[in-house]
């Protein structure tokens, strides 16, 4: 059982599935809360009949399955459809985190929430570590991976906190713009120093 957990944090695009996977090779129990949103809206779940009741059967797919695009266009257009989704969401999200949390077998766990701050969990974890980069970097590397606009991109990280307060609730900090195996290096150093504060906790 994980008594420390370390929450990873960052804006779209800002390398935090990297940084992730690297501790996942530390063999750290790695808990992700994009993971767990995609879990309890599978078909199925009772998540998701709520959602086709309130939206109807135009939110799904042709394999019944949630169409996450149309889905992501209606919360950013529609503020009260977004309100509507996390009051639905994200108590069920929670409580699979933090069981997974207590379930892990790893000294300590890393439970990655890229709206940690925005959504006011930082209580929920002992450390907080961001992925950082430049905005620049984050729009680019948005758009490659997710084939989106420009101004989807910008527009989706206007819907998230600001760089500079991110970086002010940081306890600790990865610039990905960094060369990887400069990455890889700064999350070695981390493991050690969580193994180490997990230890006396």
């Amino acid at each position: 059982m994980s008594n420390f957990i370390v929450g990873l944090t960052g804006g779209i695009g800002s390398g935090k599935s990297t940084v992730a996977q690297f501790f996942a090779d530390f063999d750290i129990r790695v808990i992700d809360a994009d993971v767990i949103a995609r879990e309890v809206v599978a078909p199925g779940s009772p998540c998701l009949q709520k959602i086709t009741d309130h939206f109807g059967n135009a939110i799904l797919t042709d394999e019944n399955s949630l169409d996450r695009d149309k889905l992501r266009h209606i919360v950013f257009t529609q503020p009260a459809a977004k309100n509507w989704l996390n009051r639905l969401l994200h108590p069920v999200i929670r409580e699979n985190m933090l069981m997974q949390c207590k379930t892990a077998s790893s000294p300590y766990c890393l439970l990655v929430v890229p709206l940690l701050i925005e959504n006011n969990l930082q209580h929920l974890v002992n450390r907080i570590l961001v992925c950082d980069c430049l905005e620049s970097t984050q729009i680019k590397r948005t758009m490659l991976r997710d084939n989106n606009s420009q101004a989807l991109v910008e527009k989706i990280m206007h819907s998230q906190i600001d760089r500079a307060n991110r970086l002010k609730a940081a306890d600790d900090i990865v610039d990905t713009e960094a060369a990887i195996t400069e990455v890889e290096k700064k999350c070695q150093i981390l493991h050690q120093f969580y193994l180490k504060l997990a230890n006396c906790n």
